[in-house]
């Protein structure tokens, strides 16, 4: 049965700015290690990860939310896209990624639910520490 994730992760840098790493083909490459070419267009196609991860953008509200048809290039094609919301908010300090990713086949959400720390959050928080360090 489909799995639903929830996560949040906080960082130095203001929501606005991680809007931007995310949408960004450039910043999210820079940030994950890995080539990716996102669009910020509803309908665009995005690809992360060199080709493991693709989609189609739902919704996007411009600096706040995104939503995101989703799914690994390791799925079964029997396999339902998965549906990733991103939200930003502001807190003390910085930025939120609130995220819920819903309709995840069950055999891979203990190492997406992994993968969302070790290859974005942790990824991005020493992404911010280098940019702050060259600014």
């Amino acid at each position: 049965m489909p799995k639903t994730l929830q996560q949040k992760a906080t960082f130095r840098a203001a929501p606005d700015k991680l809007f931007d790493i995310y949408l960004s083909s450039r910043k999210h490459s820079a940030a994950t290690g890995a080539k990716a070419v996102m669009s910020r267009q509803v309908g665009g196609r995005f690809m992360a990860h060199a080709g493991h991860l693709h989609g189609r953008n739902l919704a996007i509200v411009r600096k706040r939310l995104i939503v995101q048809s989703w799914r690994a290039s390791n799925w079964r094609k029997r396999d339902l896209d998965s549906i990733l919301v991103l939200v930003f908010s502001k807190v003390r300090g910085g930025g939120r990624v609130a995220m819920v990713h819903m309709n995840v086949p069950d055999a891979h959400a203990a190492s997406i639910n992994r993968g969302w720390n070790e290859y974005y959050w942790k990824p991005w928080k020493a992404y911010l520490r280098r940019e702050s360090r060259a600014r």
